[in-house]
């Protein structure tokens, strides 16, 4: 491994910067930015800007973004926001400086309108770009051809809906629920936290007793459940939340209370803490977007682009704005779940990169 290149320090929880340890596999304190030596003299720079190294869903997508490097002998570098939009812009600009263009950039843009400036950036250097799950609507990769590869989400509203109906089923269908949301202005958010209310608009007999916004942190989720534990005591029957992080928190406040396991919890990204609560009976359920893939294939994609093996303008937009295929997990699937998925690190075929295309991506 190549010497890695610090642009800032972090602050981290010492629980979060366990788990985020845990998931990369490392000891010690994380950079800012790491880089892996290339074996390919020339070769593009791969690179994935994420939000946190400490999230184990954004760790695991790192994993996947550093074996898809060393499956092509590139450098590898990764950027982190710590979930400032700025910094994230800055931190892109910054390494299409460094590289003279001669990169593939897979980002999770930190907010939607963060998208437009990156696309912008990537497209005045001559660099390749995929997106992930935000980006404004009217921003489309056909209008940035052939630098702007693609967009890659996954329907919220549907596996919101989904945990919700899960949780109501754990809750025997009637009772008081609280909902942790994710940062208000980001697309997953919106589109989850619409599927819950599909959801209870559809069971009457479940009432929402609060919602508030923890903006995907677990810290800030950890202290909402808590005021909630105390304000709602025994009215709460379960507990709603945007991502696993959150949820997470939130079965950390329960165990606390005593009552870990006895309100069933739900959460979203499947990331290995939230599959093993399930197993433990202290989570409902969760959904899987497989963020390994996410991290590799994203830039399989814009390294195929980059390096010629096929021409974003000539692919059908099906291809260019799609959404991937999540896995709902529950009790009755988990256990297969983390064989075949936790417990070894996923083999993915690069070279299939339309293989986990559900369908074009539809904007209200």
């Amino acid at each position: 491994m190549g010497k890695p290149l610090v642009t800032g320090s972090l602050s981290l929880p010492r629980r979060s910067f366990l788990q985020g340890a845990a998931a990369l596999g490392v000891v010690g304190a994380f950079p800012a930015i790491i880089t892996r030596s290339a074996r390919a003299a020339g070769a593009p720079t791969v690179v994935n800007s994420i939000r946190s190294l400490s999230n184990p869903y954004h760790a695991t997508w790192n994993k996947g973004g550093a074996a898809f490097a060393k499956s092509v002998g590139a450098d590898y570098v990764t950027l982190v926001t710590e979930g400032n939009s700025e910094k994230g812009i800055a931190d892109i600009k910054a390494i299409l400086a460094k590289t003279g263009g001669n990169c593939v950039i897979n980002v999770d843009p930190n907010d939607s309108p963060d998208a437009r400036p990156i696309v912008q950036a990537c497209k005045e250097a001559g660099a390749y770009v995929v997106t992930q799950w935000n980006k404004p609507n009217d921003l489309h990769p056909w209008d940035f051809n052939p630098n702007y590869v693609a967009h890659i989400s996954f329907s919220g509203v549907p596996y919101g809906k989904a945990m919700a109906e899960t949780l109501i089923k754990a809750m025997g269908g009637k009772g008081g629920i609280v909902a942790l949301g994710g940062i208000e202005s980001n697309v997953p958010a919106i589109e989850r936290k619409a599927g819950l209310m599909e959801a209870l608009k559809a069971n009457p007999g479940v009432q929402l007793l609060d919602m508030q916004v923890a903006n995907w942190s677990a810290t800030e989720a950890l202290q909402k459940t808590n005021a909630w534990l105390t304000q709602f005591g025994d009215k709460i029957g379960g507990i709603w939340a945007a991502n696993d992080d959150m949820a997470l928190a939130a079965v950390e406040a329960l165990r606390s209370d005593g009552r870990a396991g006895k309100v069933p919890v739900t959460g979203i990204d499947g990331i290995q803490l939230a599959v093993e609560a399930i197993l433990k009976g202290e989570m409902a359920g969760t959904v899987a977007w497989d963020p390994f893939w996410q991290g590799g294939m994203g830039l399989s994609i814009g390294y195929h682009a980059k390096t010629g093996k096929f021409d974003p303008a000539k692919e059908p937009k099906e291809h260019r704005e799609f959404y991937g295929k999540g896995v709902i997990i529950t009790s009755e699937n988990a256990k297969s779940f983390y064989d075949s998925n936790v417990k070894a690190e996923p083999k993915l075929d690069y070279d299939d990169i339309w293989g986990r295309v559900s369908g074009q991506i539809q904007y209200n």
